[in-house]
């Protein structure tokens, strides 16, 4: 299947091209068509999946369809849980858009940044990428008003409701008309979505993108057993003796991401952190410098990384398991992608190892076990 039979027009098509894409993916085959068609959507997908371009490119297309009735106001929201995830999508958003011949302006709002910065740059606005809580400010203040929207997007809605943001998407729910075409993404069946599926969709067509397996078998996923206080030393050993340009480290909190950079700078190795504490700035800053590689090394949380996406990532370290098996399989499928092998890493202590047998199982695939008690780490 192409591009091109799923109804997208030349200026599309021409932005797909450009990017890369050598066809589209499932997420992308089923989507896009019935968006096009106006149905509700509710979609299952991890990242790395293609959803974003999904809902972007039927957007932009409709759009494209409506230039002889283009009013310059706010037709489509996008809510999002990150900061990350916001600049992703606009980022995404403006690819795309470049050669349609009446242009589409998309604006990113979050928190962490002065609000009168993002309030001068409204105008004119046709596609918000917004977090709940930002998007609220700027209503409290009249500074925006959601009464024409006509497209409402929830993407990583379940992470949404992990972060505390149910109230405050009632409250938009609340606020924008009734008659509207509806997209939801999630990452993770989760069955605290399913009022919000209630209060929002409308007879959706349900497309669930399972990862395919050969997608895992691009990944080669290694365990190395190690005592809990050798966690480090293990972590600098891999990065300095394989050699890694480039690497994603997962951890499960703020204070252990913090730590575990402290330890790697001390031992000569560039490393930056990513997670809610930091400063907008200085996250805008580490994200930019990884995806360059000027910053071989990130140490982010789960919901942090949210907007990382690099698309030939060659490594992924869980220096810590997440606590769903789906989100051990969100963390690997960061890497081999686009038709790239990659290699997923993980550091199981004695503790660990009960579930991340269960990881396993419900994966389907047996990960190779090294026994790291013999390797030299006190040169590292």
């Amino acid at each position: 299947m192409t591009f091109a039979s799923l109804g997208l027009s030349a200026p599309l098509l021409k932005a797909v091209e450009k990017q890369n894409y050598p066809s589209p993916y499932p997420i992308q085959e089923k989507a896009i068509p019935a968006i096009l068609a106006g149905k509700d959507i509710q979609g299952f997908a991890q990242t790395g999946s293609g959803k974003t371009a999904a809902f972007i490119l039927p957007i932009l297309e409709l759009f494209l369809r409506k230039k002889s009735d283009r009013n310059l106001h706010l037709k489509v929201l996008v809510l999002v849980p990150t900061r990350e995830l916001a600049m992703q999508i606009s980022e995404v958003c403006t690819q795309f858009s470049e050669n349609l011949p009446n242009s589409v302006k998309n604006l990113a709002i979050y928190g962490g940044v002065p609000l009168n910065q993002q309030m001068i740059k409204l105008k004119h606005t046709e596609i918000l990428i917004a977090t709940p809580g930002r998007l609220l400010d700027m209503v409290s203040t009249n500074s925006i008003h959601l009464g024409k929207i006509e497209m409402l997007v929830l993407d990583e809605a379940d992470k949404m409701l992990d972060m505390g943001f149910q109230d405050e998407m009632a409250d938009i729910l609340r606020l924008i008309p009734a008659k509207r075409q509806n997209i939801l993404f999630s990452a993770t069946l989760n069955t605290r979505l399913d009022r919000i599926k209630e209060d929002v969709l409308r007879q959706p067509v349900i497309i669930e993108i399972e990862p395919e397996q050969n997608q895992l078998e691009l990944i080669r996923q290694t365990a190395y057993m190690v005592s809990p206080e050798k966690k480090g030393p293990l972590l600098r050993y891999l990065i300095k003796t394989l050699e890694m340009p480039q690497v994603l480290v997962f951890v499960s909190s703020v204070r252990t991401a913090d730590n575990v950079v402290s330890k790697l700078q001390k031992n000569g190795i560039n490393a930056a952190a990513i997670h809610s504490k930091k400063t907008q700035s200085a996250r805008n800053s580490a994200l930019q410098n990884f995806k360059s590689g000027k910053t071989p090394v990130m140490v982010a949380t789960d919901l942090a990384s949210r907007g990382i996406d690099v698309l030939s990532l060659p490594f992924v370290i869980n220096y810590e398991l997440p606590r769903s098996p789906k989100d051990y399989i969100h963390r690997i499928g960061r890497t081999g992608r686009a038709g790239v092998s990659g290699e997923a890493i993980s550091l199981i202590t004695e503790e660990e190892e009960p579930h991340f047998y269960v990881i396993q199982k419900k994966m389907g695939k047996r990960v190779e076990k090294i026994d790291s008690s013999d390797f030299d780490l006190g040169k590292i």
